[in-house]
């Protein structure tokens, strides 16, 4: 009985224990360092409320637990705090569904927020507006609906942007121009309607603008880069897949440092603006199927960096100008289903880097220039239904099929049905008879001699008269080119850098702080992009360790965290990483940016080589039996993003 007695006391005591946890539990959330960092009890109600009201389809929130206990020490998949409030919330590729809870907007130092590529439904919460630490939001491909919170124009340190890939609607909101510190956004793929905003087109910071494949109308405002006296950063530009109309602006002239424009896909008329020849770093240019007309601006010419060029699908007609074959980089030209007319001009078979070329269905006239045989490069090539005639060189007839020449009727001896005519036989000529008079030629005298020297020489001097007075020019377009490569770098806002280092340079912001350079190249990141990616270690050296990192955005580069010891003084790194970061050549890996942290942490940035390295290319041709460790690392974080200590 006694033995009874005592062990309902020790249930009734047990029972009275686990009573006083469930209701103090919340409050150790908040107070005890159950691993070393607690969440704050706001932060832990917030968590709470947005998992309620997602759908974790494949467990991966199993982790959040009721308690809050491990939610700042990596426990809580996705989540990273700084002295117990939520920095970032990162769960792409999840296959997540629900919606997105309004009461995200409580996480007050919330800085980035990555669900991209889940089944995530409802709408982007109007209360990311709220948050005036944001700096990336990174929602796309999923299938939210509704339309762009306006609030999220408040935020005020903002710096990319990506809802592409949902089913929003609505206009784009104007508000979004007053994030002066916004440089990536992305809009594409969903169905937008109305105007594009006039203050997008006078945002200093932008980098990369992309609102394709939507149903916007109207016309492209002509104010681009006409704000101020700001610098403008915008390299990329994708309009396309609308149904904007009117012409071409030529305020886009002043974006200097363009990269790409797309402007395909939509009702555009009018002219080709002549002043876009003056954009020296564009690479990439597509107008096509619109109803551009009139001809091709000579300023094209000037297009050095161009590699690509559609044109097709409209109603440009005219002669092709003279001055293509400047275009060195150039390899596509599209000009197919137009109205050219005129010769093919021998010039572009100077254009060595040609791979694709197409001039389809317009009026071109005469025979195909021989010098077009010369370009070794050359995968495509259509000159189909124009009016062309004489026979085809050998060696395009040889390479390209019939479906490459026909509709041509002059044109012949591309295929077996096609033969060109015999040649007729040379006539003979009667030899002359003793009678006929004999033709004698007069010997050259010496003064004939002395004028034709004379006139061989002044010849001669012109000739090197002309070759100095272009070098002359050349260098002296050149240093001015230079001089104003100068001093169009740098964000707004921001001073003179350290060193000579050349791009936009974008902070990482932050209690940790730390300084990103950027160079040029086809990725835009922030540090908190970096610093968040994924990776796995490729390999090790004296110099530091080597990892293949994964962005955000699905984009691959290498970086390379050198080692304390091996690196030189802050001053010096930035001005040998500045120098580095201006070299480009195709045999070696280009320098894109680099990182110092706050505590003298340095990483280097380059292009991702997907083919592998040099030296494991040598060890394969020698057969020496190394065998390179290939093997999958388990994917580890390059560095905590401001996490404390």
């Amino acid at each position: 009985m006694e033995n009874t007695c005592h062990f309902r006391g020790k249930c009734f005591l047990c029972a009275h224990l686990c009573l006083l946890l469930l209701v103090f539990l919340p409050q150790f959330a908040s107070s005890q360092k159950w691993d070393g960092v607690a969440v704050t009890q706001s932060d832990y109600q917030s968590l709470r409320a947005i998992k309620n009201e997602l759908v974790d389809f494949k467990g991966f929130l199993r982790s959040w637990n009721d308690s809050g206990y491990g939610a700042c020490s990596g426990r809580w998949a996705g989540i990273k705090c700084v002295k117990g409030q939520v920095i970032a919330i990162q769960l792409p590729w999840k296959g997540l569904g629900g919606r997105i809870s309004e009461k995200i907007g409580q996480l007050q130092a919330l800085r980035k927020i990555s669900l991209h590529d889940n089944v995530l439904g409802g709408t982007v919460p109007f209360s990311l507006g709220f948050l005036r630490n944001l700096r990336g939001v990174y929602l796309f491909n999923n299938r939210l609906s509704g339309s762009i919170p306006p609030s999220l124009g408040n935020c005020p340190v903002l710096q990319s942007l990506d809802l592409s890939n949902n089913s929003l609607t609505g206009s784009i909101p104007p508000s979004l121009a007053n994030s002066t510190k916004l440089y990536r956004l992305n809009l594409s793929f969903n169905s937008l309607m109305g105007s594009i905003p006039v203050g997008l087109t006078q945002s200093p910071s932008l980098i990369f603008l992309s609102i394709q494949q939507n149903n916007l109308s109207g016309p492209i405002p002509d104010s681009w880069g006409s704000k101020g006296n700001y610098s403008y950063h915008l390299q990329f530009l994708a309009l396309d897949h609308n149904r904007i109309s009117g012409t071409i602006p030529g305020s886009l002239s002043k974006l200097a440092l363009l990269q790409e424009i797309s402007l395909s896909h939509n009702q555009l008329s009018g002219a080709i603006p002549y002043e876009m020849g003056s954009l020296s770093r564009l690479q990439k240019l597509d107008i096509s199927n619109n109803a551009v007309s009139e001809s091709i601006p000579f300023s094209f010419s000037n297009l050095t960096s161009l590699v690509s060029l559609n044109l097709e699908g409209n109603r440009l007609d005219n002669q092709i100008p003279e001055g293509f074959d400047r275009l060195h980089n150039l390899s596509m030209l599209n000009l197919k289903n137009n109205q050219f007319k005129g010769p093919i001009p021998a010039s572009i078979g100077n254009v060595s880097s040609i791979n694709q070329l197409d001039l389809a269905q317009n009026n071109f006239s005469g025979e195909i220039p021989a010098s077009l045989a010369h370009l070794a490069n050359l995968t495509y090539f259509n000159v189909s239904y124009n009016n062309l005639s004489g026979s085809v060189p050998s060696s395009l007839a040889k390479k390209f099929n019939s479906s490459s020449f026909v509709g041509n009727l002059q044109l012949c001896g591309y295929s077996i049905s096609t033969p060109c005519p015999s040649p007729p036989p040379p006539e003979i000529l009667p030899a002359p008879t003793k009678g006929s008079p004999k033709h004698h030629h007069r010997k050259l005298s010496t003064k004939d001699i002395i004028l034709i020297a004379a006139g061989i020489l002044l010849v001669v001097l012109l000739l090197l008269c002309v070759i100095l007075l272009c070098c002359l020019m050349k260098k002296r377009s050149a240093s001015k080119e230079k001089s104003g490569k100068t001093t169009t770098r740098g964000l707004p806002g921001k001073g003179e850098k350290t060193g000579a280092a050349a791009g936009p340079e974008v902070e990482s912001g932050g209690e940790m702080g730390g300084k990103l350079v950027h160079f040029d190249g086809p990725f835009l990141f922030t540090a908190d992009d970096l610093l968040c990616a994924t990776a796995e270690i490729m390999g090790k050296s004296t110099y530091g360790t080597a990892y293949k990192a994964t962005l955000e955005d699905g984009n691959q580069v290498a970086v390379k965290r050198l080692r304390e010891k091996t690196t030189k003084g802050q001053r010096e790194f930035e001005n040998e990483a500045a120098a580095l970061g201006k070299i480009r050549h195709p045999n070696l890996i280009a320098l894109r940016a680099f990182y110092i942290g706050p505590k003298g942490e340095k990483l280097l940035v380059f292009d991702y080589m997907h083919k592998g390295s040099l030296a494991s290319y040598l060890h394969v041709i020698h057969d020496r039996g190394i065998i390179l460790d290939n093997k999958n690392q388990d994917e580890t974080e390059i560095m905590k993003a401001e996490t404390p200590g």
